[in-house]
């Protein structure tokens, strides 16, 4: 099975988590792509003796052009975001992979919302910021998922690459679902527990790209493209 997967994992200054997570990998041997800015050479040092591919992020910077840098090297059949921070637990790595094949779907979202689930790294902004947005997402495109900014994701990466994905930031987490949706793709949910990250500081700004992600929602609800 892990040969047909590939891990994509997008890191900016996570050069004390990083190393831990790549170790806890390890005994998976699953391909991996780390993707990291051009500058942080810290990082990049921290991680040269795992057998692990190094992408420098190109033509702009953020989550999502991290993200969408990384899947587009991916030459297996799947493709999973994974954290760099250490929150991501790998036990759900082949739960998420028989879910997408035992209901023939072609994304799986874990969630930190479904029963048996839970969170050590959610704070009450990011609680309640998602609930609003995994709502309006459900409301506006009939989802279906229960935890629409996890961005702990599993897919088919053919049916990814169709998606013609262009966030840049954060968008990213409802853009994906989304245009998935409106391709009439199956979107799975998965229970899953989000643990404490390793080291380093959150990169999200609740605000901020909160903002971005609601032009983003609205954008995709008028012109869903």
């Amino acid at each position: 099975m892990m040969n047909k997967l590939t891990l994509v994992i997008p890191a900016k200054n996570e050069s004390e988590s990083l190393p831990e997570v790549l170790k806890e990998l390890e005994i998976l041997k699953i391909n991996t792509i780390v993707v990291l800015p051009i500058e942080d050479n810290l990082t990049k040092q921290s991680i040269q003796k795992f057998n692990c591919k190094i992408i420098e992020e190109k033509n702009g910077k953020g989550y999502g052009n991290a993200l969408r840098t990384g899947i587009s090297e991916v030459e297996t059949d799947y493709f999973c975001i994974f954290n760099a921070d250490g929150s991501f637990n790998p036990i759900y790595l082949e739960q998420m992979y028989e879910a997408l094949n035992k209901n023939d779907s072609d994304f799986i979202f874990c969630s930190r919302y479904e029963v048996n689930a839970g969170s050590d790294d959610d704070t009450f902004l990011t609680y309640i910021g998602n609930k609003i947005f995994t709502f309006l997402c459900n409301f506006f495109f009939k989802l279906n998922i229960t935890d629409v900014l996890f961005t702990y994701v599993m897919g088919r990466s053919k049916e990814y690459k169709s998606l013609n994905l262009k966030s840049d930031d954060f968008s990213f987490c409802v853009e994906l679902p989304i245009k998935a949706k409106l391709k009439n793709l199956k979107l799975l949910s998965l229970a899953s527990h989000e643990r404490s990250r390793i080291a380093g500081i959150k990169k999200v700004n609740e605000f901020k790209d909160g903002f971005l992600i609601l032009i983003s929602i609205l954008k995709l609800l008028i012109f869903k493209k």
